[in-house]
């Protein structure tokens, strides 16, 4: 018998065998999920703890150790401190430090704790190890948000396939097992999120046409809601996660009957159907702010839609339900699980990557992407609601004389000014020829591929000369901002466009303006007095039009300098020609 051995510490391959397995993972706010799906393409939801959701909840012993699921929740009522729920919540803020115990655990850390426990458990119940797995992430997670999840997904040993938004993995599930065709709407309510996604199935093809959410947005603000409102005269006798996770409870009971009631450590908790659907309003109508809005972007009816998919366990409410149906004029499609059809998604998906398949995902951009120019103007060259994988290319040039270096600044957002948008990266491009401004010429790719993360490649097209990087922003950007920046250029999209304008009118005529002075500093010996004067004057002109913000006013003062000079342009390129001449023989250029 041979024994393969192995040094410290090192881990071996997986086996080939093992190389074409992989598991769905749903790693959500409230409850994670992890599914698989066979050779007859198949999901099976793999039972961990007794229970097919495990809890999102982590609790740490006294030696620091993670006990994840039910029992970590068992914990809350003596030792709450060192219970985390809901840390999906700031998966962007992944620099953010928790203490618990005696250390300081990042969300990337915590995550990684529940995908270790996802994936050691399944490893027992189904008697073979796991090395691949494809994880959802909601639709409107950010660069920051999906890099944090792929990283949780490695330190947990896994090898993240892809991150696939978690209402196209519903309507992948939906799709394959009910053989959907047509436009669907994904009405995706958790208990950290909310996104709505509009789809197209045709044939094998899942294409996302448009995408909105807000990543505060769930079920957990619900329950802060009803704690606020009902339950927080208790915050001096019973901790407020406690007090959360019986208000969770009664949310569960109250989908079935009209009251609910537990008791917990001598305190009576008391919750009402009516109660609970008058604080649930106001949240559910931002809910549908963002169907209406999500469907005007993408020029589709409601009578365009042939079903809606419920997907988060928000959607379980009876209310919630019926506000969806009264909304697009019928009845919710419920027929699968709600809380399990996007781990059967993403076992799909992993099933796919692993064996091939027919089918084909395309995801969407939530923001657009660009670089900043100059006057600090956005040039947008990746559109929100592009189609993943995408890759776009555009044409610089050089604003000064002799420039031979150029910064690209890489931003992200709906705004037309750079300062208003959100800051990704910036790199430097050396090397450029020293030539006169606008001549030499930038080719700046962008490429977003399937999981949503950006390269940016720039190149000089004269001596080939590139550079590029891949865009791993630093956590810390709140995920509520990706609304904000979206609401914003809706909010601002008149006043910003008008302000580009003048920016762009502004660059324009102090380019004129230098390559005019240039040009008089360097000949303005080939003009007569009158010609000199009205050049002259021209200036004075455009620099009286500098010194206000009136656009129009630049722009004439502009176009009227340029159409002046212009016979000068014309004499100073007949007297350098002959200059160049000059001596020259005929047959020399034969």
């Amino acid at each position: 018998m041979l024994l393969q051995l192995v040094e410290p510490g090192q881990t071996p391959l997986p086996h080939p065998q093992e190389e074409d397995f992989a598991v769905g993972i749903d790693l959500g706010t409230t409850h994670s999920l992890l599914a698989f799906a066979a050779e007859n393409d198949i999901p099976h939801l793999i039972p961990l703890q007794g229970e097919r959701l495990i809890p999102s909840a982590v609790y740490y012993t006294e030696e620091g150790l993670p006990i994840v699921g039910k029992n970590a929740l068992s914990m809350l009522a003596q030792d709450p401190q060192n219970v985390v729920r809901s840390i999906k919540r700031f998966m962007d803020h992944g620099s953010q430090r928790f203490p618990l115990r005696n250390q300081e655990l990042t969300p990337v850390e915590i995550s990684a704790h529940i995908l270790a426990y996802l994936k050691s458990q399944a490893e027992i119940q189904l008697g073979r190890s796991i090395h691949q797995a494809v994880i959802t992430v909601p639709a409107y997670f950010d660069e920051a948000a999906r890099t944090a999840t792929r990283d949780a997904g490695r330190l947990a040993g896994l090898k993240v396939l892809r991150l696939v938004n978690e209402p196209t993995a519903a309507a992948l599930a939906y799709g394959l097992e009910k053989k959907a065709q047509g436009i669907y709407a994904v009405y995706d309510f958790g208990g950290g999120t909310f996104d709505l996604s509009l789809l197209k199935l045709q044939g094998e093809v899942f294409q996302v046409l448009a995408t909105r959410g807000d990543m505060n947005l769930g079920g957990d603000d619900i329950d802060q809601a009803i704690y606020q409102q009902y339950f927080y005269s208790l915050n001096q006798t019973i901790d407020s996660k406690q007090a959360l996770f019986v208000i969770k409870m009664l949310k569960e009971q109250l989908t079935l009957q009209e009251q609910a009631s537990l008791n917990i450590e001598g305190h009576s908790f008391t919750l009402t159907r009516q109660q609970l659907e008058e604080i649930a309003y106001s949240f559910i109508e931002r809910t549908l702010n963002h169907c209406q809005k999500a469907l005007e972007e993408a020029n589709i009816s409601k009578e365009n839609i042939h079903g809606i998919i419920l997907v988060g366990g928000v959607t379980r409410m009876p209310f919630v339900k019926k506000a969806v149906e009264n909304f697009f004029g019928k009845k919710p499609l419920d027929d699968i699980n709600p809380d399990e059809v996007v781990a059967y998604g993403a076992a799909l998906q992993a099933r796919a990557l692993t064996h091939g398949s027919r089918n084909l995902l395309l995801d969407v951009t939530p923001l657009s992407l660009g670089l900043e120019t100059f006057g600090g103007i956005v040039e947008k060259i990746i559109d929100r609601n592009s189609p993943l994988p995408v890759s776009k290319v555009q044409e610089f040039t050089t604003h000064e004389d002799g420039q031979t270096a150029m910064l690209l600044h890489i931003v992200q957002g709906e705004r037309e000014l750079a300062q208003d948008c959100r800051s990704l990266a910036r790199f430097e491009l050396h090397g450029i020829p020293p030539l006169p401004s606008g001549i030499a010429r930038i080719q700046v790719q962008f490429t977003m591929d399937v999981d949503g993360l950006l390269t940016v490649t720039a190149r000089e097209n004269t001596t080939g000369i590139s550079q590029h990087i891949e865009i791993k922003p630093s956590y810390g950007l709140s995920e509520c901002d990706l609304l904000d920046m979206i609401s914003n250029s809706l909010t601002h999209g008149q006043q910003d466009l008008e302000t580009r304008l003048l920016i762009e009118a502004k660059v324009e005529a102090e380019r004129i303006k230098k390559v005019t002075l240039s040009a008089l500093e360097k000949d303005a010996h080939l003009l007569d007095h009158l010609q000199n004067k009205l050049i002259q004057e021209a200036l004075a002109s455009l620099n009286e039009a500098l010194k206000t913000e009136g656009r129009l006013k630049i722009q004439e003062s502009t176009e009227k300098l340029a159409a002046i000079t212009h016979p000068f342009a014309v004499k100073r390129m007949t007297y350098h020609l002959n200059e160049a001449l000059k001596g020259q023989k005929v047959d020399t250029f034969k």
